[in-house]
């Protein structure tokens, strides 16, 4: 952590306005795009955003100065995501299990797609899906983690990763015209 950002820091613990809109203006690009993977449009990322450094601000003093402090922010904004999408009574816990083997298909990876192609098709996946697949290949959490944070039971999270898997090589197929495809077990 450089010099300069645990002066914008202790700037905030100790409430400067000034200290709060550097901090923002670094890191809203990087945060924006966090709540965009969890939003289903650009207002609710923006929604996102804005109640997460609300929580960034009101709890800072709470950092403990270890570890990266933009992935302690970006936490706080993925749980303020999910908290306002449970809020929003989307997040729907049903008991499904999977019926087929949970391997999965993804189109080879010379179909070059632009990132912003594939974020916009993960916009487009149904929000259970959605926040499961972000939360599993982004974020990196298992599926015990991803329970216990949505309150849907493990089995749930599987499955709706699993759907989210086949939702978005049918998306790039389309998208790519592209038939040729790689087989990969996980999850």
């Amino acid at each position: 952590m450089t010099d300069e950002l645990k002066k914008i820091i202790k700037g905030c613990i100790k409430g400067s306005r000034s200290s709060q809109e550097v901090l923002y203006t670094m890191l809203s690009p990087a945060m924006y795009a966090v709540c965009l993977q969890y939003a289903s449009d650009s207002d609710e990322a923006n929604d996102f955003m804005q109640e997460g450094f609300i929580k960034v601000f009101t709890n800072i003093k709470s950092y403990r100065w270890e570890g990266s402090f933009e992935g302690w922010v970006r936490k706080i904004m993925v749980n303020t995501a999910l908290q306002l999408i449970r809020n929003k009574k989307q997040m729907i816990a049903l008991n499904e299990e999977l019926t087929e083997d949970s391997s999965y298909e993804l189109p080879a990876a010379q179909c070059n797609l632009e990132k912003d192609d594939l974020l916009d098709m993960v916009r487009k996946l149904p929000v259970n899906q959605r926040i499961v697949f972000n939360l599993f290949v982004i974020e990196g959490y298992n599926h015990s983690e991803i329970a216990n944070m949505t309150g849907i039971p493990e089995n749930t999270s599987k499955s709706h990763l699993h759907r989210a898997r086949i939702a978005l090589k049918e998306m790039i197929k389309i998208h790519t015209g592209s038939r040729n495809i790689v087989s990969r077990k996980n999850g």
